[in-house]
């Protein structure tokens, strides 16, 4: 007898698992794992970044009531506070040292948060794009949810993961499904071309995505982790054009290894044009080394991209650690 569907069946799901209905699966075969190992270690071919760079900006917490605009904090890698009126949302929250299952090894964190937690506001939202450690923290998650109880949302898949570890108020959506999380916040999943695990046996059982806000100071639209591919253009048309999109620029190297899931600065820009994005900020660079490009390289190579693709600085800028942007 068949196993009872987990999910609904659908171009991304066989009711157990979750692939990209473009096909596309990340070169994760352990043979193309020794040989990426290879080439790092004994090719010499990743380049070391700095241990600690301090930010150059002291982050204050804006005071968006007073505007009626909305704020957008660049707290570090994939994590922004988004403030208005009677809103404050995180995105994929990352406070830890590391992002890892482990406390003593793997990636560490090169530049602080902008923001500590004991910082931020009282946190109504926290938005969740996928089951990686370098986007679900569960030490952070399960802070917030002992002195905020925000509500969370995230893919299929990972609700009872978080329940089950104390993460409670979880929400889980599809692709293009719609949440009203609270009056003026209308959230909704977007595809993304990527996988997800925490572990090499639980690959591709929860779901991976970004996220489309519709709010009373505009509409914006958060990436997550993806691979460049042709669903851009569909998010675009169902649910755009955008005020800010925040699109990953950064762990794009070896090619032959990332290009599956994650996107260059130049299809950065394409995906910016894509959705009709007003303006986009760039995030995933610069905090955790995750792959094998240089600290600054993504930043240099969207400069050039936007060069290539007549595009001015303020439409896609790469933020300072702590700087805010005010929308609407």
């Amino acid at each position: 007898m068949a196993p009872p569907l987990r999910f609904p069946v659908s171009d991304h799901s066989d009711g157990q698992r979750f692939f990209n209905p473009s096909g596309q699966r990340p070169a994760a075969a352990f043979s193309a794992l020794i040989k990426w190992g290879y080439q790092r270690l004994v090719l010499r071919q990743k380049i070391n970044w700095p241990k600690v760079i301090r930010q150059n900006r002291e982050a204050l917490v804006p005071q968006p009531s007073l505007c009626g605009k909305t704020a957008v904090t660049f707290i570090g890698h994939s994590t922004f506070l988004l403030q208005q009126p009677d809103l404050n949302l995180l995105t994929d929250p990352v406070f830890s040292e590391r992002a890892s299952p482990f406390f003593w090894v793997g990636p560490k964190r090169a530049r602080p948060p902008a923001l500590k937690l004991t910082e931020l506001p009282r946190i109504q939202v926290v938005l969740i794009s996928h089951n990686h450690y370098d986007h679900l923290d569960l030490p952070t998650l399960r802070w917030l949810a002992r002195e905020h109880q925000p509500q969370f949302i995230t893919m299929l898949g990972n609700k009872t993961w978080l329940e089950k570890r104390g993460v409670k108020n979880v929400v889980e959506l599809d692709w293009w499904q719609t949440h009203q999380a609270r009056r003026g916040l209308e959230v909704t999943g977007t595809p993304a071309q990527h996988f997800s695990a925490r572990w090499p046996w639980d690959r591709c059982q929860t779901l991976w995505g970004g996220f489309a806000l519709k709010t009373p100071t505009g509409r914006f639209y958060f990436a997550g982790d993806s691979g460049y591919n042709q669903t851009f253009k569909e998010i675009g048309a169902r649910l755009g054009p955008f005020d800010l999109a925040l699109i990953p620029i950064g762990a794009y190297e070896p090619r032959w290894f990332m290009q599956p899931v994650h996107c260059t600065p130049d299809e950065a820009v394409k995906i910016h044009q894509a959705v009709g994005a007003r303006q986009s900020w760039a995030m995933h660079f610069g905090t955790f080394q995750l792959t094998d490009e240089g600290i600054d390289d993504p930043a240099i190579a969207l400069a050039a991209a936007r060069s290539t693709h007549g595009l001015e600085p303020m439409d896609f800028n790469v933020p300072d650690f702590g700087e805010t942007k005010w929308v609407g």
